[in-house]
Order: C-alpha cells, then sequence, then structure tokens
C-alpha cells in the first residue's frame, strides 16, 4: 500500500526537525523534502499551525502503536501498571527521537498543541491519586523512562549494553505488580488507565 501524500509530508517535516530543529521546519522546507510543491503540501495544511498539530497527532499515533503492540491487549483493559509499563518497556527500548523532543516542548507553550500529547500520557501513563508508594512507584517509572529518553535524545551517545539492562530491570522492578495497589482496581472493577 503506497503511503498517502499527507504522511509523507508529514514524515518529512520530522526528518527537517531531526536535521535542523524546529526553527528550521518550514512549509517550504517539509514540502521540499517530501519533494512535492509548497501548494501540495498546503493543500494538506494551509499554515505552520496546521503543519505542527498535524505532526503531533501523528508522533503520538505513532507512540501509540507502539504502546498497544507492547501492551497485547486492548488499553481499556489494562491496569495503570500494565500500561506504565508498557510505557517504561517502549520508552527504554526505542525512546523518543529528537524529533519527539522538540514537538513535545514546542507545545509547552501551545494548548492545542500541548493537549494532544497530555490526553495520550493520561491514557498511557495517569497520574498518581494518592500518596501510595505503589503509585509513586510508577510514576518514578514514568519519570525514569522519560529521562531515559530525553539523555538519548540529547546526549549523542549510547551507554553500554550490560549497564542499559540493568537501567532497564531496575526501571522495571518500579512496574512489578504487586508493587501497587491499582493492580487491586482492576480486580473490583475501577479503570485506572483509562483517564
Amino acid at each position: 500500500m503506497r503511503p498517502s501524500s499527507r504522511n509523507l509530508i508529514l514524515d518529512a517535516a520530522i526528518r527537517v526537525t531531526e536535521r535542523e530543529g524546529i526553527t528550521g521546519l518550514t512549509l517550504e522546507s517539509a514540502a521540499e523534502e517530501a519533494g512535492v510543491t509548497k501548494g501540495g503540501l498546503m493543500y494538506h495544511f494551509r499554515t505552520r499551525d496546521e503543519l505542527l498539530l498535524a505532526i503531533q497527532r501523528h508522533l503520538t499515533a505513532a507512540w501509540e502503536e507502539m504502546l498497544a503492540a507492547e501492551l497485547g491487549k486492548p488499553l481499556d483493559e489494562a491496569t495503570a501498571r500494565e500500561t506504565i509499563e508498557a510505557y517504561a518497556r517502549v520508552g527504554t527500548r526505542d525512546g523518543a527521537s529528537k524529533a519527539d523532543l522538540a514537538f513535545m516542548i514546542e507545545s509547552v507553550t501551545q494548548p492545542e498543541l500541548a493537549t494532544v500529547w497530555e490526553e495520550m500520557m493520561a491514557r498511557w501513563s495517569p497520574l498518581p491519586r494518592s500518596t501510595d508508594p505503589g503509585e509513586i512507584d510508577l510514576l518514578l517509572a514514568r519519570l525514569a523512562a522519560d529521562g531515559w529518553w530525553m539523555f538519548r535524545a540529547t546526549s549523542g551517545f549510547d551507554l553500554p549494553a550490560p549497564i542499559e539492562k540493568a537501567l532497564r530491570e531496575r526501571l522495571l522492578a518500579l512496574t512489578a505488580p504487586g508493587t501497587s495497589d491499582t493492580d487491586a482496581d482492576a480486580a473490583d472493577g475501577t479503570d485506572t488507565a483509562g483517564g
């Protein structure tokens, strides 16, 4: 199946951002990278803001696909522990790219862009509802996974494999079954992952 022009443009815009940063992303640079005319790009995205919003949705959709594959069951059937474990596994294995990081930072000052990421995070990594140590461990796992991919996106080097393995094991121990009361919520029918 041939990818749509819209998705080709979005992927091209992400490549431009990887290479030149968010300030290097213009309608012209995205069109050139995608091999389309500016008019062809503007058929799909009339303004840079429209392009940025579409990229945010494109990136979060890709993250959600990876997370769903890692989870291995429907999101609405998962506990918070299971969703955060999937998030930690994907975050420490695949991680975010420099473009993901650039678009997340760009969204901080633009509520419409921020909402896209916030909604995804609410589904996959809900914030604790209490100070229960198990719930705090889940938040620590999320923050550690976020820190891991930020380190990888900004440091320019990889950790040695044995250290990476040890870190991953330690981080995932925070999401181990029985460490959180959120597992009990799943047993009593309370939805902790759905937001």
